[in-house]
């Protein structure tokens, strides 16, 4: 029986083990919550194991809550929160919770967990770390890239020209700062790194259409709308698609058409509930 027991555990173990090194940029799914949620379970069941120990520091803030539930992620980050406190040398631990703040919309605390990851990493492994590290700058930020993000992302870039993260932030901030030829660089070459049914793809492609058309004599403002209805008959689980595509017809006076898309991105989305919720207020803010 004793000998059960401890082949449990230290499987145990070897799931937590496999979930924190987890590659960070591995795709979209990486971030699901139910990732997050079979990662930090694994972890807290290794822990009480004996056999694996992450690791931490006291500089982040706490989560005051208790009991966590394999529903509930703001209680596990908040476990492991506790859990890191611990010894304060392995990545693995703090590169977890920093993906678990960002879960929660903490970037600022992702940002420090992150970080704190980034002072214990290996030189030859700190790339994805520090790509992480800067998203979260950037999110706490609002969206726009602070110097310390931007230096970072052009950090990143030197050794992995195809950062998914440093490609899309920098590519932003050429935008914003009229730069259009270095903005289509970079993101005409992240485009490839996405997959077909990412719904940052596009969004990509319509900033990627709007900058080129800046570019020329006359934007053809009808055109880029009519590519994105296009791409929503192959792929309408794009609920962000829906809603810009409601937006752009309600802005074009088209209330005929921006209702006909509502309905068509509802029949998409059955099911979906915070993609149906999105579309019911984009239609409330046109009065739809």
């Amino acid at each position: 029986m004793i000998i059960l027991l401890l082949a449990i555990l230290l499987l145990f173990g070897l799931v937590a083990a496999g979930f924190a090194t987890w590659p960070l940029w591995g795709g979209q799914a990486l971030r699901g919550r139910w990732l997050l949620i079979g990662a930090i379970a694994a972890l807290v069941l290794g822990l009480g194991a004996g056999s694996y120990i992450l690791l931490g520091s006291p500089v982040l803030a706490l989560r005051s809550l208790t009991g966590p539930s394999d529903n509930d992620v703001r209680g596990l980050v908040a476990e492991l929160s506790r859990r890191v406190l611990q010894t304060p040398n392995d990545p693995r631990g703090w590169i977890l919770l920093g993906r678990g703040y960002l879960s929660l919309n903490d970037p600022s605390d992702a940002a420090a967990a992150f970080k704190r990851a980034l002072s214990v990493t290996p030189v030859a492994q700190r790339g994805q770390v520090l790509s992480s590290y800067a998203e979260a700058l950037t999110l706490a930020a609002g969206g726009a890239v602070p110097p310390e993000a931007d230096a970072a992302f052009r950090d990143v870039l030197k050794a992995d020209p195809h950062d998914r993260a440093a490609l899309f932030y920098l590519g932003q901030m050429a935008a914003e700062r009229g730069n259009t030829a270095r903005a289509l660089a970079m993101w005409t070459s992240l485009l490839p790194e996405l997959p077909m049914q990412s719904p940052m793809r596009g969004v990509l492609l319509d900033r990627i259409a709007m900058l080129r058309a800046q570019a020329g004599p006359t934007p053809d403002v009808h055109a880029m709308v009519e590519g994105l209805a296009a791409r929503l008959k192959a792929h309408p689980d794009d609920a962000d698609g829906w809603r810009r595509l409601i937006r752009a017809y309600a802005v074009l006076g088209e209330k005929e058409r921006a209702l006909r898309a509502l309905s068509d991105g509802r029949n998409a989305l059955k099911g979906n509930v915070a993609g149906l919720a999105a579309l019911d207020a984009e239609a409330s803010a046109h009065h739809l």
